[in-house]
């Protein structure tokens, strides 16, 4: 198969398309220019693919034009400056905003086309919406997109659940946004979102481990150097992560963790696999105890302890999520 490359659209033009013999560059229509989506589109310009980009906001649109992605104001103005067949990616939050952004590219998109959901939707809505638009000849793919806002330099990891077709004719896409055997084709539709919903739920039981370690060692008695153990530990320690890498350059911007409130929000992903766990009988204590102790830190007044200030932070360093700032005293 071919793939296109795409010059620079004129003023007011259709897309104006050159024949390029390679399986690197194609173009691609992309939907929610957040913390994520934006870093995405600058991460695939700089392989050269031609990225139409639509935001609600147009400073953002602005924004993804200075590094040669073409913003444009409506759905019907991205789906007119590509050329078929389209590929749209949805980078926007789950739940009704994902739902109504996709039946409205459905309905301005043709038979070929096809419909790639990247963020955090509940994998269930996933067989649905690919029946619904297999019924109007387009395609569907979810993708669990795991990166953060750290993506833009290292890479995403990409799990990719749909037809394996379709998944090929996007490999290069995937290349481009993913590091070095970061993505994989993982099976049918709702298998990527799936498999992203059990990262997170990992994520919040290594998170809360780590929260409570650092917890116990900053009220121990003998005032310890967390940040230094953070880096010790990251040398050879069999709880070196990439997460105790950030947790040692929080705590060396703030060793204290004064600035922040011990307020840790909980997404989606996390409520649906302990609801998961429930239905299907499976036993998750510490994902669902790690959501659990989200829970108590909503409802606490004050700073809250050191741990819940540690994933506060840690939270906001992972996914650019708002870190709630502590009030002075």
């Amino acid at each position: 198969m071919h793939r296109f490359a795409l010059d620079p659209l004129p003023a007011g033009g259709h897309a104006q398309y050159w024949r390029r013999d390679t399986d690197r560059t194609m173009e691609l229509g992309f939907v929610g220019l957040g913390k994520m989506g934006m870093n995405m589109v600058e991460r695939m310009r700089r392989d050269n693919h031609r990225i139409v980009a639509f935001d609600i906001d147009p400073d953002k649109r602005r924004e993804v034009s200075t590094f040669g992605a073409i913003g444009v104001a409506t759905l019907e103005e991205l789906a007119t400056n590509l050329a078929p067949p389209r590929a749209v990616w949805v980078m926007v939050p789950a739940g009704d905003p994902t739902e109504s952004t996709l039946k409205g590219l459905a309905a301005k998109l043709e038979s070929g086309d096809v419909l790639i959901d990247g963020g955090n939707s509940n994998y269930h809505d996933d067989p649905r919406r690919a029946a619904e638009f297999k019924s109007r000849g387009i395609d569907y793919v979810d993708v669990g997109t795991s990166g953060g806002i750290w993506g833009l330099k290292d890479g995403y990891c990409l799990m990719v659940g749909g037809e394996r077709e379709i998944y090929e004719r996007l490999e290069p896409i995937f290349k481009t946004l993913a590091p070095r055997d970061g993505y994989a084709y993982v099976g049918g539709h709702g298998a990527g979102h799936y498999l992203k919903m059990v990262h997170n739920g990992i994520e919040y039981g290594l998170m809360q481990a780590y929260g409570e370690g650092f917890d116990a060692m900053h009220r121990s008695p003998y005032g310890l150097d967390l940040t230094q153990i953070a880096n010790l530990w990251g040398r050879g320690a069999v709880v070196r992560s990439w997460l105790l890498e950030l947790i040692a350059g929080l705590l060396a911007n703030d060793p204290t963790l004064s600035r922040v409130q011990g307020y840790v929000a909980d997404t989606g992903e996390g409520r649906w696999i302990v609801q998961e766990a429930v239905d299907e009988g499976v036993p998750m204590p510490v994902t669902a105890l790690a959501l659990f102790a989200r829970f108590r830190s909503q409802v606490e007044s004050g700073a809250g302890t050191f741990g819940e200030r540690l994933l506060a932070a840690l939270q906001g360093e992972v996914g650019g999520h708002d870190v709630v700032k502590r009030r002075p005293e």
